[in-house]
């Protein structure tokens, strides 16, 4: 398959390399900056360098899309490489805010194209192991109450940080929702009222399973670590991530009996991610998370709206309540029956105005009632999918 990259981000980057690698993808074109193109050359990969993004998605050899520019162009890359019908990767976050993610998860919707986010965090085996455990709730660790995450960096800011007009986004979030299912509130606490880039952030959030989550965000520190520990009913485990891929990684729990541990060396999400993407195409659709532990886009959806919850959480002094609406064709025809009863209403009203000249404007409004209802029969008629938000199986509480 013969994909294009569209900046130099260095996860888009990553995941170029990673698809040529296999063989069985080619690097075909690049649209960014000079630095990025050079860098490719040196590993190897010859894509034909422009810097317009229309010659790009014009070319009829591109079948996919690696989204990576800088943050304030890749939301505007990332619709119309959809627009364009290619399958697409894109670097997280796609934007500051969650709107871009609902718009590109509708476009999708009606192309049918995959759409994934780069996200790979979740994909390690420490993760898949730590989740594991949280699920057996006779196992050493117990029901899981509380976990505390460390988010120490080096750097003088968060990865990410120069979104337009908004705070950086938060690592991580893919990482706790595997771990303990949705995060339903969230508490942030700043030295000022935003979240800004370089300075400390602690975290409480809850999730609807009823463990808690504490977190704190570090930069500018001597050394840099990921740190995820629970604490269980029976004992605790600590999993301890590198600050950056390629890294080891390790796990252990304790109980009061006895403990263990296990560790992992240098890993990198990269070919896992490719696996995910080749699976995805070639079954045409991504599969729920019930059944693989392959990102969706419902999880870059997630992870911006809880990036948007901190930063409202933080400027309003108060916690943010979530309420999730799946991207769905169940909630578009909420939507379309929220309009069709306003114009109806309205439209009642004013036969009503029109029938103190002509009384026969009053036969219209019964017909106009039953047309309204019967539109509202369809919801029974037609059965909806199953929610792919309950299936997810989450560590009892």
């Amino acid at each position: 398959m013969r994909f294009a990259l569209l900046g130099n981000h260095p996860d888009g980057f990553n995941m170029a390399r990673a698809l040529a690698a296999t063989g069985l993808h080619a690097l075909v074109a690049y649209a960014g900056p000079v630095p990025g193109f050079e860098a490719l050359r040196q590993v190897g990969l010859n894509p034909k360098g422009t810097a317009d993004l229309e010659e790009v998605l014009a070319d009829p050899e591109v079948e996919t899309v690696i989204v990576a520019g800088n943050p304030g162009d890749r939301a505007q890359q990332l619709r119309r490489a959809l627009q364009s019908e290619r399958h697409v990767l894109c670097v997280h976050p796609a934007d500051s805010t969650p709107d871009v993610a609902y718009e590109a998860a509708m476009i999708q919707t009606d192309t049918r194209h995959v759409l994934l986010p780069l996200l790979g965090d979740a994909l390690h085996p420490g993760v898949a192991r730590l989740a594991q455990l949280l699920r057996q709730p006779d196992g050493p660790i117990g029901a899981p109450r509380l976990i505390v995450v460390e988010h120490t960096s080096t750097d003088a800011a968060l990865r990410d940080a120069a979104m337009a007009g908004a705070g950086p986004a938060l690592p991580g979030w893919d990482v706790l929702r595997s771990l303990a299912g949705e995060v339903v509130e969230v508490s942030a606490f700043a030295v000022h009222e935003e979240v800004l880039s370089g300075e400390p952030l602690l975290l409480a959030a809850r999730t609807e399973s009823g463990v808690l989550i504490q977190a704190t965000f570090l930069v500018g520190q001597p050394e840099g670590c990921r740190r995820f520990t629970v604490v269980g009913s029976a004992g605790r485990a600590v999993l301890t991530l590198p600050p950056n891929w390629p890294g080891p990684a390790d796990l252990h729990w304790q109980t009061a009996a006895a403990g263990d541990r296990q560790e992992w060396p240098a890993w990198e999400p990269w070919p896992a991610l490719v696996e995910a993407f080749e699976t995805a195409v070639r079954d045409n659709a991504l599969k729920p998370r019930s059944q693989s532990s392959a990102p969706r886009w419902q999880d870059e959806v997630r992870c911006l709206e809880l990036d948007d919850a901190a930063r409202r959480s933080v400027a309003r002094r108060r916690a943010s309540a979530l309420e999730y609406q799946e991207v769905s064709e169940e909630v578009g025809f909420k939507g379309t029956m929220t309009l069709v009863g306003c114009a109806l209403l309205w439209s009642v009203l004013i036969l009503l105005i029109l029938a103190a000249w002509d009384r026969r404007f009053l036969l219209l409004v019964i017909p106009a009632l039953l047309i309204f209802l019967g539109l509202q029969l369809l919801r029974w008629v037609v059965p909806a999918p199953r929610d792919s938000h309950q299936e997810r199986s989450v560590p009892p509480a």
